[in-house]
């Protein structure tokens, strides 16, 4: 289901904003930095402290995320259903580790690590691209952008 461009993205930029549904059914959107893809199909965070989604992804699993490489203009999104593995668990045990080699001490952190299995990916492509315009020319304009916020 995850392309390898799909998977290089959210390597690349592991900042995922996560809609769940509240308890009254209102969307809820929170970004979390801390994703890695485990399989073509997988892909999870840990939570440090999101009681408010926790909570939603306890009423509800349904979950969609989208990543996106500001540079480029290209996203992905993805749908599934989330599973909380507490820290203390078996699998959470197995797999924080790799949170430790990817995010190094902030893992200490972690009291959580949420898998989302997933049901639906895509990528998602700015209009330019339709017209021609290539990643280069989007990166070149992005730099330009971003950079001269912070000059």
């Amino acid at each position: 289901m995850l392309t390898a461009a799909m998977k290089d993205l959210i390597a690349t930029f592991p900042l995922g904003f996560v809609a769940t549904v509240t308890a009254d059914g209102a969307p809820a959107v929170s970004p979390k930095g801390t994703f890695l893809v485990l399989d073509d199909t997988t892909i999870a965070y840990s939570d440090i402290r999101s009681p408010g989604t926790r909570r939603n992804l306890m009423g509800n699993p349904a979950v969609e995320i989208n990543f996106i490489d500001p540079f480029k203009r290209k996203a992905v999104w993805v749908g599934g259903n989330a599973v909380i593995h507490p820290k203390g668990t078996d699998w959470f045990t197995q797999m924080h580790p790799k949170w430790h080699d990817a995010f190094g001490d902030l893992a200490k952190r972690i009291s959580a690590l949420v898998v989302i299995n997933l049901d639906s990916a895509s990528e998602i492509w700015t209009p330019p691209y339709d017209d021609g315009v290539t990643e280069d020319e989007m990166i070149a304009t992005y730099k330009a952008r971003f950079g001269a916020l912070y000059t």
